[in-house]
């Protein structure tokens, strides 16, 4: 028992201060070297805070473990919506004050779609992967070209999800006058690299394990213990932002890790990885994830917030979904 509980609990944690380091080391070589704080929050801490998920789902692939790999990716999402926007919504309710994040609900919802379509008609190759990564790739271009000409209130999901991260942790912001030397900041980043990258293989292998000595398929742990712990990020930065009254952010730092996930790490691991999603996974839980976007889309629709009971109702489908799934 305790041979395959240390490695899962030690890879999570491994992963989660592997990807800060790794994050916060990127973030200060990018300030060093004159990047905009804007492309810097929209990539390096848009995007690099997903590492974790990242590196997890492509060990996961490469070891021949697709539930896990997918459904890390798919279990993620649906615990971003109706665990952590729950949480959030619980502790205060969410302003929805952007017509911009309304429209990136829209395409989370859009690329959630295209996700289970795709994934139902083919294996997720090369080809499918390649176009998951430019589409994120032009996706964050023009949350550039907007954050750029827009007025404050017309901030997008992107850039809400860069303000929740580096507001629960200010070594995320580029500071104008770095400490230290490129030389520390560089090393910072490959260190934390280097935990992100072991700590992805303990978790995967503890996860294996814990599927094989308990008798769960490989996507139910894929599903819930990786997915949630691999979204710890989120769900720390949501309720951060929950307490400080930032509803509208909390709202766009998950709209913006879903988006991240679908495209970005979906799209990475088809590439290194290639194969097909799990059958059960495209019959259900990608099904769960269309429905519980859809849910958060027209919560936040209607009155432009998600109050309280709402907040209690997708907490109570999340339960309703461990129930269903678990066996």
């Amino acid at each position: 028992m305790f041979d395959i509980w240390l490695p899962l609990i030690g890879g999570l944690v491994l992963l989660i201060m592997g990807g800060e380091l790794l994050v916060r080391g990127a973030v200060q070589v990018a300030t060093r070297l004159g990047v905009s704080p804007l492309v810097i929050g929209l990539t390096l801490v848009g995007f690099g805070t997903s590492t974790p998920e990242l590196v997890t789902s492509v060990q996961a692939a490469l070891a021949e473990a697709p539930g896990i790999a997918y459904g890390n990716i798919v279990g993620s999402n649906i615990a971003n919506v109706l665990l952590i926007v729950g949480v959030a919504a619980l502790i205060s309710p969410m302003v929805i004050a952007s017509r911009a994040l309304k429209r990136d609900g829209v395409v989370m919802l859009a690329v959630a779609v295209a996700f289970w379509a795709l994934a139902a008609a083919i294996p997720m190759g090369r080809a499918v992967g390649a176009v998951f990564v430019v589409a994120l790739a032009v996706y964050i271009y023009l949350a550039f070209r907007q954050e750029s000409a827009s007025a404050p209130a017309e901030h997008g999901a992107a850039y809400d999800k860069s303000v929740a991260l580096q507001g629960a942790d200010a070594a995320l912001a580029p500071d104008a006058a770095p400490r230290g030397s490129l030389l520390v900041s560089i090393l910072i980043a490959v260190v934390g690299l280097a935990l992100v990258v072991l700590g992805g293989r303990f978790l995967v292998e503890g996860a294996v394990s814990l599927a094989r000595g308990f008798g769960i398929s490989e996507t139910v742990i894929g599903l819930t213990i990786v997915a949630v712990g691999t979204s710890m990020p989120e769900l720390v930065t949501s309720v951060v932002a929950g307490i400080r009254k930032q509803g509208d952010v909390a709202f766009g730092n998950i709209v913006g890790s879903n988006i991240y996930n679908i495209l970005g790490i979906g799209g990475f691991t088809a590439l290194i990885a290639p194969g097909a999603v799990p059958a059960e996974i495209v019959s259900f839980d990608a099904l769960v994830m269309i429905g519980a976007s859809v849910l958060l889309v027209g919560f936040a629709w209607t009155g432009l917030r998600i109050a309280r009971w709402e907040g209690a109702v997708l907490l109570a489908g999340y339960a309703l979904y461990i129930y269903a799934i678990w066996p």
